[in-house]
């Protein structure tokens, strides 16, 4: 049977294993820890999720919402995982981070058809069909072997990860549990902020010491990742409409919505820590407990992991992948995950999917199959694929991204407006599935390598 190799064991390349394997093609995955741990990760198995532990929304009606739809109707392994492992978030699908990686690591390993080898890739291994699949800790010698295929000037930016607290250390007297507009069930803890304590909060956090930034002098934050303290700096009253953002909660005690708004979101089944949501900083660990602890409920906060900020690697995808995901200067290289220029969990499994896919037909000579542009997949593989390359940076999938259809567009109402495009996108999304399992053994040389 063929075979290829998937560097990187993140969700991406589980991910894309999984679905090579699918296509009937044997893999040899390669992955670092423990061997070699990151800056971030904590454990050995695959999978595991360094930043927060929400999916996003779960609604059909939103970009995260149809790309997991997608994915599921895809018999995606990380959407099986998810759902085993799921937790109460509202609207948004969230996963106890344990129990998500344990079952990703376990159905893995199981596979007859995929061998894990435990050990730090360098450089590529010749005349094989390979996905990179390293995600935004890829280690320095392999980034700088990337850097000598596609030069070394859009090989990073950085990314911050938000505090997770102790939940018996919580003040649960001054808090409210509930959703945004009670979508859900009493889903997040919510720490309410008079006008008083949120100018005393926000004065304390532009005053804080962040963390110094050795690598490099230019720091460049992905905007939905943004440290809560340089979202900040852009006014006194910019995260009351960002993570403070306290409408459609609420406080029960008082009928009224407060001024300001933390929310924390639960991190296991269990519910015995929360995430700071939208906290993500590079704020030095005692200026964390100082300045976090200032807000109602969290005055004893005991801090189980502390925010930081951590590089990202990534390529510029719209000047160095071809369409199948395959790199240009060397194309039995294809790329997948956050590292080919997406942003977000997802994001990231959708993009293992399809480098999968594309490299297992490749290897076993089978005609390249385009995926649709208007569904999820392809709207979001169209950003990193057309995206100006001198201002290229990473996205999550949001319904901007797919193209204006006339009929759609005439429609007003914004729900029903998605509703309809998201009904258009799993549509030619089956088409799609349906063509990848139809028999067809000639491989389309002339497709493989272009935009199309």
């Amino acid at each position: 049977m063929e075979k290829i190799i998937v560097i990187g064991g993140g969700l991406a390349g589980c991910e894309a294993a999984w679905q090579a394997v699918k296509q009937g093609v044997n893999v040899l995955l390669f992955e670092m820890r423990p061997i070699r741990m990151t800056g971030a990760h904590k454990t050995p198995f695959l999978s595991e999720l360094v930043c927060s532990n929400s999916l996003r929304s779960r609604e059909i009606t939103t970009g995260a919402g149809l790309l997991k739809e997608e994915l599921r109707q895809a018999g995606s392994l990380i959407m099986e995982a998810a759902a085993v492992s799921e937790v109460s978030a509202g609207s948004a699908l969230a996963v106890d981070r344990v129990l998500f990686c344990q079952y990703i690591t376990n159905i893995v390993e199981k596979c007859p058809f995929i061998k894990i080898v435990r050990e730090e890739v360098t450089t590529f291994l010749e005349d094989a069909i390979s996905i990179v699949a390293t995600g935004p800790l890829t280690s320095d010698s392999f980034t700088e072997r990337i850097a000598s295929l596609v030069g070394e000037d859009s090989l990073y930016f950085y990314d911050a990860i938000a505090p997770i607290i102790d939940a018996e250390s919580i003040d649960f007297s001054k808090i409210y549990l509930s959703s945004r507009y009670n979508k859900g069930g009493d889903d997040y803890v919510n720490c309410p902020m008079t006008k008083e304590e949120y100018d005393r909060f926000f004065d304390e956090m532009m005053e804080a010491d962040t963390a110094a930034i050795r690598e490099f002098e230019n720091l460049k934050v992905f905007e939905g990742c943004m440290p809560v303290e340089v979202m900040a700096r852009r006014g006194r009253d910019t995260l009351r409409y960002g993570p403070l953002r306290p409408v459609g909660l609420p406080n029960p005690r008082t009928g009224k919505i407060p001024h300001a708004v933390v929310q924390l979101r639960s991190e296991n089944r269990g519910k015995t820590a929360y995430n700071m949501v939208g906290f993500q900083t590079r704020m030095t660990w005692t200026e964390q407990k100082r300045v976090f602890r200032m807000i109602p409920g969290l005055e004893h906060a005991e801090f189980l992991r502390f925010g930081s900020i951590h590089r990202n690697t990534y390529i510029n995808s719209p000047k160095h992948l071809h369409r199948d995901l395959s790199l240009k200067e060397k194309n039995t290289v294809y790329f997948a995950g956050q590292i080919a220029g997406v942003e977000g969990y997802i994001e990231s499994t959708a993009m293992g999917l399809l480098a999968g896919i594309n490299a297992a037909r490749r290897v076993s000579e089978r005609k390249f199959i385009g995926v649709p542009r208007f569904t999820a997949h392809g709207s979001l593989l169209h950003y990193i694929m057309e995206s100006d390359a001198k201002h290229f940076q990473p996205s999550n999938m949001h319904y901007g991204l797919f193209p204006e259809d006339a009929d759609v567009c005439s429609i007003k109402d914004k729900k029903l407006r998605r509703q309809k495009i998201a009904d258009i996108a799993l549509t030619q999304w089956a088409a799609y599935m349906n063509a990848l399992s139809a028999k067809n053994s000639e491989y389309d040389q002339d497709s493989a390598g272009k935009k199309i």
